[in-house]
C-alpha cells in the first residue's frame, strides 16, 4: 500500500522553508552523489564546492536537511545521499538547464534520419535506442492508443470467393486490416455497395465509437431491393464489435531499448536490485498503464521514486515527452535510477521527441 501522506508531501514541497546554506548544501550532495554513487561527506562537499564554510557547518547543515527529510544518513557511512523530497527540489529549483553539444545533436539527428520514411514505429524505435545511448538509461516508448483514432475510410478486398480483407484506413496513418469469412459467395457490385454503406456510416468516428455503435448506425442501411447486400451487411452488424476490437485500441504498444546500460549502473550490481529491475522490464501491462496515462502539460513531466503511481517504480524516476501522429499522442522517454544526471536526461529527452515530432510532421 502506497504512503499518501508522503505521496502529497513529494508533490506539494516547494523548498521555501530552506535557508540559502541548505539549498546551497543540498545541491552539492545531489551532484556528489550522482557523479559518483557514494554518499557525501561533510569535507568532500566543501573540497568539490566553494561553499564559504567549514566542514563543521555543513556537517550541521546536513543534520538539518536530514531531520527535514531531504537527506539520508546510510548505515556504516559518514556521508549522506539524497531522498526523492531532495531530487525533486533539485530538478524543480536548484538546477540549470543543460545544452546537448553538436556532436550528441548530431548523433540524435542522424540516427533518426536513417529512418526515413519507413514508418512510425521504426522511427520511435530508433528513437529509444539513441536516448538509451546517451543517456545510459533505458529508452522507453508507448504506442498511441488507437480507440480514439479516427476512422478515414473502409476497404473491402475479395481474397476467394468467400472471404474478404476489411482494410481500415486510420486518419493517423495506420493502417489495420482483418479477415471477414462469409457463408456464400459475394458478387463485386455487392462489395461496392457495401463498401459505401460503411463508409457512409462509419467513417469520420472514432474506433471506439464504431466498436460501441456498430449495429444501431448499420441497422436499416441496405436497400430493401438488394437481398444480397442485407444478407452480408447482417454479418458485419453481427460480428463487427469483435472487428474492431483490437488489442492495442486499451493498452499502449510497449517498446523498450537495451536494458543492459542500465544493469552496469551501481544500482543494479546487486543480485536482487538487478533481479527487480528485468522484472519490470518484463511487466508490459504496467508500464503500458502508467505511460498511458502520464498527461504532459508543460512538454516534459519527470516523475521520482515514490511520486510514481505503482510501487514497482518505486526506485525508477521516468522522464518523458509527447510525440503525436496525427491526432494520436504516443509517450517516449527513459527509465532510470532516481540517481540520474537529471539535467543531462532531460535535455536529451526533451530534443529527441522534439525531433521526433518533426519528423512525424
Amino acid at each position: 500500500m502506497r504512503d499518501e501522506s508522503r505521496e502529497q508531501t513529494l508533490t506539494h514541497l516547494d523548498g521555501s522553508e530552506l535557508t540559502d546554506r541548505e539549498r546551497s548544501v543540498l545541491e552539492a550532495v545531489v551532484r556528489i552523489y550522482v557523479d559518483t554513487a557514494e554518499p557525501a561527506g561533510s569535507r568532500n562537499v566543501v573540497r568539490t564546492f566553494d561553499l564559504g564554510v567549514s566542514p563543521a557547518t555543513v556537517r550541521n547543515t546536513m543534520s538539518d536537511l536530514e531531520e527535514k527529510g531531504y537527506l539520508l544518513h546510510p548505515h556504516a557511512s559518514a556521508g549522506r545521499v539524497p531522498t526523492d523530497l531532495a531530487y525533486r527540489i533539485y530538478v524543480n529549483h536548484l538546477m540549470q538547464p543543460a545544452a546537448l553539444s553538436e556532436q550528441e545533436m548530431e548523433q540524435i539527428a542522424s540516427e533518426l534520419d536513417r529512418v526515413g520514411t519507413s514508418g512510425v514505429e521504426r522511427l520511435v524505435r530508433k528513437a529509444i535506442q539513441a536516448l538509451g545511448l546517451l543517456s545510459q538509461e533505458l529508452g522507453v516508448a508507448a504506442a498511441p492508443r488507437l480507440q480514439a483514432a479516427v476512422l478515414d475510410r473502409l476497404d473491402l478486398v475479395r481474397v476467394s470467393s468467400t472471404k474478404v480483407l476489411l482494410v481500415a484506413q486510420i486518419r493517423s496513418g495506420v493502417v489495420r486490416t482483418v479477415y471477414v469469412d462469409l457463408p456464400c459467395e459475394v458478387p463485386e457490385d455487392t462489395l461496392v455497395t457495401l463498401t459505401l454503406l460503411l463508409n457512409e456510416r462509419l467513417a469520420g468516428l472514432t474506433l471506439r465509437e464504431i466498436r460501441q455503435s456498430v449495429v444501431d448506425r448499420m441497422r436499416d442501411a441496405a436497400p430493401g431491393d438488394d437481398p444480397a447486400t442485407e444478407e452480408i451487411l447482417n454479418i458485419f452488424m453481427q460480428s463487427g464489435p469483435e472487428i474492431f476490437d483490437w488489442p492495442e485500441m486499451e493498452a499502449a504498444e510497449i517498446h523498450l531499448g537495451n536494458t543492459s546500460v542500465l544493469a552496469s549502473q551501481p544500482e543494479f550490481t546487486s543480485g536482487d536490485r538487478l533481479k527487480g529491475l528485468l522484472e519490470l522490464t518484463e511487466r508490459r501491462e504496467l508500464l503500458s498503464r502508467v505511460l498511458g496515462e502520464r498527461a504532459h502539460p508543460t512538454g516534459l513531466q519527470v516523475t521520482i521514486g515514490g511520486e510514481n503511481p505503482s510501487q514497482e517504480l518505486s526506485d525508477f524516476t521516468l522522464v518523458t515527452a509527447e510525440y503525436r501522429v496525427g491526432g494520436l499522442k504516443g509517450v517516449i522517454g527513459v527509465i532510470g535510477p532516481t540517481r540520474m544526471p537529471y539535467e543531462k536526461v532531460i535535455a536529451i529527452v526533451d530534443y529527441t521527441s522534439s525531433m521526433v515530432n518533426r519528423l512525424l510532421e
